[in-house]
């Protein structure tokens, strides 16, 4: 039977530990960004997402409307900076739009 490293943690510190000691905090940090955009981008844009995918510091959107996805490349470091301060640390380095 698994021992118990301390009897006296809030909800928030086992959590962090559970997502800690199983390495999930990857998994975790691509939902959030796909969540980060849905709610950044609107409706308009995330109706021509078909899918955003996070992979070693670079933000995969894929867009059904080429001239959404040259409009939104105008922007780049705009949307980068706004999905960042969303997510609360700086996860994405880079956006590439397919």
């Amino acid at each position: 039977m698994a021992k118990r490293e301390n009897d006296n943690l809030n909800m928030k510190e086992a959590l962090s530990a559970f997502i800690q000691k199983n390495k999930l905090q990857g998994g975790i940090d691509k939902v959030d960004t796909r969540e980060a955009w849905k709610a950044l981008m609107g409706n308009g844009v995330d109706n021509y997402t078909t899918a955003v995918e996070l992979r070693n510091g670079t933000l995969f959107v894929s867009l059904s409307s080429s001239v959404l996805r040259e409009e939104l490349s105008l922007g780049k470091s705009k949307i980068i900076a706004m999905l960042n301060e969303e997510l609360g640390k700086d996860l994405i380095k880079k956006i590439v739009l397919r």
